[in-house]
């Protein structure tokens, strides 16, 4: 690479990893890149809430990503939450892994929501105004955004579910975890309540996430179903959810509160946990599949290929950590 010269970055898919990739390139070092990136829907719970982790790196990513979310608070990007959580059965409470995490940790502790329909719209702003550049283009394989890319380049692959069809990754691993929620009109909740995920009946998920904004506007979950792709509206289940969050939260059967939407969207989910890699590799990039056209071949050379997606429920919340792993990956491998 010239020295001095921005490198030339294009991401595939724009939910929030991939916006968040970009603007985590982008303040880590300025000038060093030229990004090119496009579109996603804001559908999400989009809070922090406990999840089972395992893994020192998810943990990682929670830690980065709960501290900077905890900074936007100031800005009205999000919003504290007093929460609480309600068990079913018996657990040590001193082995939560998160409780050091949360602000005043423990079964009742402070987290954060964000809501996503202004969340993402304020880090694209943030992203056009240091010139990124959004595209549409519909994209089949990965030889094509290679060629878009270009040789010497980097291309980020954070399509989620994309990357089940997206020809020559086509990773079986990625599945859908199907989420339907309600979103109401209810200004006297005012904290994040939930069960643990996996109580109740299959596929079940219940929990209440006030958002920052507008105000009295509160997300009712849910369901957690993998492997359904099924996006239309399920009264029963809609029904369920109401009953279900109304029996931690009454105040939901005042007179004042109001169903605004429904939504049902599909958590891009993936065996073994998400996919956060980068290589160099060699293009012009052939497949069987899907021969490039002649006009996409371009030059010969390679690119940096870096994989970001996977994440399922813990998109948001793990959106900063990672993009900051991933921002130390392309940096570490542009380097070498």
């Amino acid at each position: 690479m010239s020295e001095g010269r921005p490198v030339q970055v294009v991401i595939l898919g724009a939910g929030v990893i991939g916006l968040t990739i970009a603007h985590t390139l982008l303040t880590t070092s300025p000038n060093a890149y030229n990004i090119k990136i496009s579109f996603a829907s804001p559908w999400a719970g989009a809070n922090w809430s406990p999840i089972r982790s395992f893994e020192e790196r998810t943990r990682t990513w929670e830690r980065a990503t709960f501290n900077k979310m905890w900074e936007l608070i100031p800005q009205g990007l999000a919003m504290a939450l007093p929460s609480r959580v309600f068990f079913t059965t018996n657990e040590d409470l001193s082995q939560l892994w998160y409780k050091d995490l949360v602000r005043d940790g423990g079964i009742a502790f402070k987290t954060f929501s964000v809501n996503p329909e202004l969340y993402l719209p304020w880090l694209q702003s943030e992203l056009l105004a240091r010139g990124v550049e959004f595209v549409r283009r519909r994209v089949h394989s990965l030889g094509e955004a290679v060629a878009l890319a270009g040789p010497n380049s980097v291309l980020v692959n954070a399509t989620g579910l994309g990357a089940r069809s997206l020809v020559g990754v086509e990773d079986t691993d990625v599945f859908p975890i199907r989420g339907q929620t309600i979103i109401v009109h209810a200004p006297g909740l005012k904290e994040f309540i939930s069960l643990p995920l996996g109580t109740g009946t299959q596929g079940q998920a219940t929990y209440i996430i006030p958002r920052p904004s507008p105000p009295g506007e509160v997300l009712l979950g849910g369901t957690f179903q993998p492997d359904n792709w099924d996006t239309s509206l399920d009264v029963p289940t809609a029904k369920g959810i109401f009953e279900r969050c109304a029996a931690l939260a009454p105040q939901l059967k005042d007179a004042e509160t109001r169903v605004l939407r429904h939504n049902v969207g599909l958590r891009p989910a993936r065996k073994g946990g998400p996919r956060v890699e980068a290589a160099w590799t060699d293009v012009p990039l052939k497949s069987e599949l899907l021969p490039l056209r002649e006009s996409d071949v371009g030059a010969e050379g390679r690119v940096l290929l870096v994989h970001a997606y996977g994440f399922g429920a813990a998109g948001y919340q793990n959106s900063w950590g990672a993009a900051q792993e991933v921002t130390d990956l392309i940096a570490s491998k542009l380097n070498n």
